[in-house]
């Protein structure tokens, strides 16, 4: 049985949101990817306390494929340590997650 997961990550533009999204649906890495934001987003980095905004997105894809969609998130990034975080999709409707195993089926 296959297992879907949800990918998150998050860019300091729009643009980079939206050439990570177009890559990973155009090689069938991904099925969708939404892009929320601009999200105000708190954090410590190298010490320090820093607020900025950014542009979350929200991948959906099958669990074999996270290693290959990390790979591809990290070429493009511009992050020296972007978030890249997986959640399992434990339920969902059995159409979005037949479409799902559809769009990704690139292997």
């Amino acid at each position: 049985m296959k297992t879907y997961i949800q990918i998150s990550t998050t860019t300091e533009t729009k643009e980079q949101a939206q050439k990570i999204a177009q890559f990973l649906v155009e090689k069938k890495l991904a099925a969708c990817v939404q892009i929320n934001g601009p999200i105000e987003s708190t954090y410590r980095w190298k010490g320090k306390v820093e607020t900025s905004n950014e542009w979350l997105c929200l991948i959906k894809t099958r669990e074999d494929l996270f290693d290959i969609v990390e790979a591809a998130i990290k070429k493009m990034h511009s992050y020296e340590t972007p978030e890249i975080i997986a959640v399992q999709i434990i339920k969902g409707s059995k159409e979005y997650l037949n479409w799902l195993d559809a769009e990704t089926d690139n292997l």
